[in-house]
Formats: C-alpha cells, sequence, structure tokens
C-alpha cells in the first residue's frame, strides 16, 4: 500500500516538473522580437534627443556694450625700434627694482632693521642682519638705520654697521658721505670720536655734510669747545658750513652765562656773512639768542630782513620779537605787533604767546585785556 502511494507521488511530481518546464519554454518563445519590432526600437535611438529652447536674454539684465569713442578709436602713432625698445626695457627695470626701491626708501624697514640689530645678543655680529637685506639695500640707506641706533644708545652697533657697508662689493654700499656723517654724529655724541688731535687734518679732506655733522655730534654731548674748535679750522681752510650749525652751536651756548661770550662771537660771524640762508625756524632760534644777549636791534633787524624775504612770520617768531620790544622797553610797539599777529593767526595763538600777551597786558596796566587772554589760557 505504502509502495504504491509513493509511486503516485513521484507520478505527480514529475508531472508538475514537465508542466513548469513548458511553461518557461513558452514564455522564452514570447520574449523573442520580431524583426519589426527591432527596427523600430533601434529608429528611436537614431532619433536626437529633443533640446529645450533656450530662454530669451532679460533685458534688465543685459546692458548694450557703450559705442566706441572717436578719439579712442585712433592709433597712437608707432614708436621708432629704439624708442620702443627703452620703453620696454625701462617697463622691465621698473618691474623688477620697484620692491627694492620701495626697502631701500622706507623709513619703517630701515627702523626695523635697527630695531634687529638691537634685538641681537652683545656676542652677536650685525651681519647676521643686515645679509639678510643687502640685495635690498642702496647706497645711503643705512644712514637712517645708524641714526636710530644712536637714539636707542648704540654707538657701538652703530659703528659695526658701517664696517660692514665697507666691506659690501656685490652691492656696493660705500664709499657715501650719508652713511659716514651718520656714524660720526653717533660717534661724537657718545664721545667715542677721539679725534681731537686729528681735526686740522680732517677739516680739508672731509665733505660738508661730514663737517657738520661732527658739529652737530659735538654740540649734542655738550663739547661746545670741539665743535667751536672745529668752526675755526673750517674759516681758516675757507670751508662754509651751513648756518643751522652755527645756530645750533649758539643755542647750546646760551644755555648758561658762561657761554654768552661765544654766543655773541658767533652771532658777529653769522652777520658778516655776504649772503645769509636761514631757515624760519633758524631765524627764530637766533631772535631767541638775541633776546637773552639783549640784543634787540638785531631782533627787528632779522625781523624786518625775514619779511622782505617774502617769509610769513608764524606765532612763536611774532612771540619772539614782542618779547624782545617788551624787554626793551616798547610796549606800544609790542601791542601793535600783538594785534597783527592776531590777525594773521586767525586768534588761534599757542600758550607762550598768551603768558608774552598777558605780561604786556600787565606792563601796560591794562588789566581788563589781560583777564581776557588769561582766561582764554
Amino acid at each position: 500500500m505504502e509502495l504504491e502511494v509513493m509511486d503516485r507521488n513521484e507520478q505527480t511530481y514529475h508531472e508538475n516538473s514537465s508542466a513548469s518546464e513548458d511553461e518557461d519554454d513558452d514564455e522564452e518563445e514570447a520574449v523573442e522580437w520580431s524583426k519589426d519590432e527591432l527596427d523600430a526600437i533601434s529608429a528611436l535611438f537614431d532619433r536626437p534627443m529633443r533640446q529645450k529652447p533656450p530662454k530669451p536674454p532679460n533685458p534688465v539684465r543685459q546692458r548694450p556694450l557703450p559705442l566706441p569713442l572717436p578719439h579712442k578709436t585712433r592709433l597712437p602713432n608707432a614708436p621708432a625700434p629704439k624708442q620702443h625698445i627703452r620703453l620696454a626695457a625701462r617697463a622691465a627695470l621698473s618691474s623688477r627694482s620697484s620692491f627694492s626701491d620701495q626697502v631701500c626708501k622706507n623709513p619703517e624697514v630701515l627702523i626695523g632693521i635697527a630695531r634687529e640689530i638691537a634685538a641681537l645678543p652683545p656676542e652677536s655680529d650685525v651681519s647676521i642682519v643686515l645679509d639678510r637685506w643687502v640685495r635690498f639695500l642702496r647706497k645711503g640707506s643705512l644712514s637712517m638705520t645708524i641714526r636710530e641706533l644712536g637714539h636707542m644708545g648704540l654707538p657701538e652697533r652703530a659703528l659695526q654697521t658701517l664696517c660692514w657697508a665697507q666691506r659690501q662689493t656685490v652691492v656696493p654700499l660705500f664709499p657715501d658721505d650719508r652713511i659716514l656723517a651718520s656714524t660720526i654724529e653717533v660717534l661724537a655724541r657718545f664721545d667715542q670720536l677721539k679725534m681731537e688731535d686729528a681735526l686740522e687734518q680732517c677739516v680739508p679732506s672731509a665733505s660738508r655734510a661730514v663737517l657738520e655733522a661732527m658739529v652737530s655730534g659735538f654740540i649734542r654731548a655738550g663739547k661746545v669747545g670741539l665743535a667751536r674748535k672745529l668752526l675755526e679750522f673750517a674759516t681758516i681752510n675757507k670751508r662754509t658750513l651751513s648756518p643751522s650749525v652755527h645756530v645750533k652751536l649758539m643755542l647750546e651756548a646760551v644755555r648758561t652765562p658762561e657761554g654768552y661770550g661765544l654766543a655773541a662771537a658767533l652771532l658777529d660771524e653769522l652777520g658778516e656773512r655776504p649772503e645769509l640762508h636761514l631757515r624760519q625756524q633758524d631765524c627764530t632760534a637766533v631772535m631767541k639768542v638775541c633776546v637773552k644777549l639783549r640784543r634787540y636791534a638785531a631782533v627787528e633787524s632779522l625781523f624786518g630782513w625775514f619779511r622782505d624775504t617774502g617769509g610769513r612770520p608764524t606765532v612763536v617768531m611774532y612771540t619772539a620779537v614782542i618779547h624782545s620790544r617788551c624787554r626793551d622797553g616798547r610796549h606800544r610797539e609790542a601791542l601793535s605787533l600783538a594785534w597783527e599777529m592776531e590777525r594773521h593767526a586767525g586768534g588761534l595763538l599757542d600758550l607762550p604767546a598768551y603768558r608774552v600777551l598777558v605780561k604786556l597786558c600787565v606792563a601796560l596796566r591794562d588789566h581788563e585785556r589781560g583777564v581776557r587772554y588769561l582766561a582764554t589760557d
């Protein structure tokens, strides 16, 4: 009985499997494409794809191009071949040297070099800093660096910078009077210029800038005698120095009553010059020296000369002349000059001017005017 059941099940399984195979064959026969259908599908792929039409331009966003101007459309005359080559070479050189020119003339960079040198350890040499900047430096560039080292109180570093500049051969930085003058002024200011015995030999050969720097250094060091000796040597050798040097020495001499004689001698020498070229601040400084020396006529002479040469007096110069007239007892003339000063200054006076005006009002017993000046002060 069991064998009959198994035979029956096996027969059923074979019938089902044969039926499924027949269905798969029918599906394979159904999947087959005809030639017309394949040609239709191929034609669809051969047809170009339909593109979207481009959008029209927005008239608001699109602006019309400007019409060319007649004077712009004309072609310039062609330069000559030599001129064209020179212009091209000049443009190339300017583009290459523009950065170097900016560095070698930039005060911030040159002062920054001085600060880097000041930050070096005492045993280090200045070449550690200067070698990095040598390709950007030119003659005269280091003069500001040396002066800044002098302001920092580092004369040894200033001298080392000068020695480093003397050793440069790829980019020649020396001889240069500006670097030498700056170094000499710094060394003389800090009493490290041992030239008391060599002044007479130095004056004939040194340039004017170097001599003036040496005098300025001696003056700032308080060595009035050495500065005066150098001026005498310059006069003997017929070397004419700037009047500003005489003015600086006069201002330093009148700091003490012992120097009034030297200041008076320098004032006489300055007046004996055939041509006097004084800057505005130098002229005002000489006026102040004359007031201390009680040479009030010289103040009036300088004031008239400055006006005749086309100069416009400042409030400081007006104040010096008013103070001179007050000291000389000419208070009415001082008051008229005070009114002139107020007109030219437009009421913008400084504190020393108000002080002189208050003293003038006290001398004139004009207390009401003095109170107004005092309230403004």
